[in-house]
């Protein structure tokens, strides 16, 4: 998946981060909080703080220790509540799962470069015709500035 974009929902008065498939075309949206989107708007616009927030300090905790994120999966949901885990190699190959937010897990993502997944139970989940149709009448210029 990639991020397709961030945008505010007026109703619910909160952001919704939009992950699209890279091959396909199945989207994601979750709901999150400003600071969260705020985070993920900087990482995308490649901005850089004059003092590390906290999902920048994340990555530079993980880096510090010479660890690496080798992906963040979108693993399940729970009454209407996203699960995500960051995974993390301690340079033994072998995959440690951090269990997080998808938008914390996210804003690492961007910043460190790692791929994001989406288990195929949360896509089938998420299925609902009016979203659908919503999604798919989206345009370029309704992704505005989340900041």
């Amino acid at each position: 998946m990639k991020v397709e974009g961030l945008l505010f929902d007026p109703r619910s008065n909160m952001y919704i981060l939009l992950l699209k498939e890279v091959n396909g075309s199945d989207t994601l949206p979750i709901w999150i909080g400003k600071p969260e989107a705020d985070s993920i708007a900087l990482a995308l616009g490649k901005i850089v703080t004059p003092r590390p927030l906290t999902h920048d300090l994340i990555k530079n905790v993980i880096t510090g220790v010479k660890m690496k994120v080798t992906k963040v999966v979108i693993t399940e949901i729970v009454d209407n509540t996203y699960y995500a885990g960051i995974y993390i190699d301690k340079g033994d190959g072998l995959e440690i799962p951090i269990d997080s937010r998808p938008s914390d897990a996210i804003a690492v993502a961007i910043r460190i470069n790692a791929p994001i997944f989406v288990d195929e139970s949360v896509i089938e989940h998420r299925n609902n015709d009016e979203l659908e149709d919503w999604l798919k009448k989206l345009k370029p210029e309704d992704f505005g500035n989340v900041m």
